[in-house]
């Protein structure tokens, strides 16, 4: 049991197959269920049954991965796959990115707060900057600096809240019988005028019930903590351990405070990848396969194991279905450049084939847990009760099954643990965050 307020869960959907992009070619997955968005709304469901606080679509405005072996990473379009779960759930928050970068601040508000209304008050914009080269071509643009970049930012999400609250709270009459549809007094324009962006206003959408979406930010360094402390209530993070965890939390709260807010105003979800089986070797052996279907990706993943370690490892010099040999494991050693590296040096360590370790998830972008059901809720438990985070982005390996996996075994784990809410606080985001009402620009 812990004494802190439960941990939060956003199911993380990507293209609509699961985190490994070869989950595509799994037996019982739809090859086609990128273009199904009727398999987004059917996981969002099966989440929002395991009391899910959110479902969350990061996205790129890019193709930035060879699609003959794989597929895309995020949906089509990241808007319109939430309007079609808005319309079939009732308590999920919805939360898509949209980039500060390459989109105007009226679009921005316009369909963010659209989106609110519509699913009555459970929306919320990650709100990110773009450094992406083919992104940036897609505009005819160019890749601006780290700087710029983070001034755009700021400036937008300013003039967005700002029409997001220009619309008045009371400013809705519907008296049909004395013709006042809104009263114009309580409907004004925002005349905002900054280096990059500028809006008049009003944006003619009044408030949900929820006031207006939740922002979240994603993106570390000095710029996008000044970000997340100014104006975000969720954060995204991709620690790979549990101190770099915490110290990015502790971080964040510190932001916070800086400009005068309640660091408890801020909740941190760390990315967090899974496999599931009845046993360790069952989960396993599921990742062993994802691997067998690109064959040819095995060389390149054996070789940058080995730049973790300080091996030079290779399909040709070493039997990778074996453990490594004592002499050469005694050479081996944690770069200190990438976070990943002790859990892949421990792992190698305990006598497992490379293969194994490389099925273990240890290149992967988040931490990964390939095992039962107890194993991964152990995993969420340790992070949360070290104060590294307060709750995860989850992202199933496979999430034909992996979605519905997680909330009939993980789930009711936590629950018993009491580490997971048994149901939602309320019908808004903010009330199941446990954020506060926000109508307009954020005052301290």
């Amino acid at each position: 049991m812990t004494s802190r307020k439960p941990m939060q869960l956003a199911l993380q959907m990507v293209s609509g197959y699961g985190a490994e992009f070869s989950a595509w070619r799994m037996p019982g997955t739809d090859p086609a269920a990128y273009a199904d968005t009727d398999a987004y709304v059917r996981r969002a469901q099966i989440a929002e049954q395991g009391k899910f606080h959110m479902i969350f679509i990061a996205d790129t405005p890019a193709l930035t991965v060879d699609l003959g072996p794989q597929t895309p990473m995020f949906p089509m379009d990241p808007m319109l796959a939430l309007l079609a779960v808005a319309r079939e759930t009732s308590r999920i928050g919805l939360v898509a990115t949209l980039s500060t970068t390459f989109n105007y601040p009226y679009s921005i508000a316009r369909q963010f707060k659209a989106l609110d209304v519509i699913s009555r008050g459970r929306v919320g914009w990650n709100a990110v900057t773009t450094s992406e080269p083919l992104a940036a071509a897609n505009f005819g643009a160019r890749v601006a600096g780290r700087e710029e970049r983070y001034a755009r930012a700021q400036e937008s999400i300013e003039i967005v809240q700002a029409l997001w609250g220009s619309w008045g709270e009371n400013a809705w009459k519907l008296d049909a019988e004395g013709g006042v549809f809104a009263d114009m007094d309580q409907v004004r324009p925002i005349n905002l005028q900054g280096e990059y962006y500028a809006s008049r206003g009003p944006l003619p959408i009044p408030p949900s019930e929820q006031g207006q979406p939740v922002i979240f930010q994603a993106g570390g360094g000095r710029e996008g903590l000044e970000l997340a402390g100014r104006y975000a209530s969720g954060v995204y993070a991709n620690p790979y351990d549990i101190e770099s965890a915490r110290e990015h939390r502790q971080a964040i709260r510190q932001s916070a405070v800086r400009f005068g807010r309640d660091p408890d105003a801020i909740k941190m979800y760390a990315g967090f990848m899974f496999s599931l089986g009845a046993t360790e070797e069952e989960a396993l052996e599921r990742r062993r396969q994802l691997m067998r279907f690109n064959p040819a990706e095995i060389p390149g993943r054996v070789s940058y194991l080995g730049s973790m370690v300080g091996l030079p490892l290779s399909v040709s010099t070493v039997d990778i279905h074996a453990p490594l040999p004592d002499e050469l494991l005694a050479q081996a050693y944690a770069s200190p450049r990438d976070p990943r590296s002790p859990r892949a040096l421990q792992l190698l360590k305990q006598g497992l084939s490379v293969l194994d370790v490389l099925a273990h998830g240890v290149i992967n972008y988040h931490p990964v847990v390939a095992g039962t059901a107890e194993q991964v809720a152990d995993f969420l438990q340790e992070w949360f009760e070290a104060g590294a985070c307060d709750g995860f982005s989850v992202v199933p390996d496979i999430a034909h099954d992996g979605v519905a996996d997680f909330v009939e075994q993980v789930v009711p784990i936590l629950q018993e643990r009491g580490l997971f809410h048994r149901d939602y606080e309320g019908a808004t985001l903010r009330e199941n965050m446990g954020v506060s009402y926000q109508y307009g620009a954020m005052q301290p």
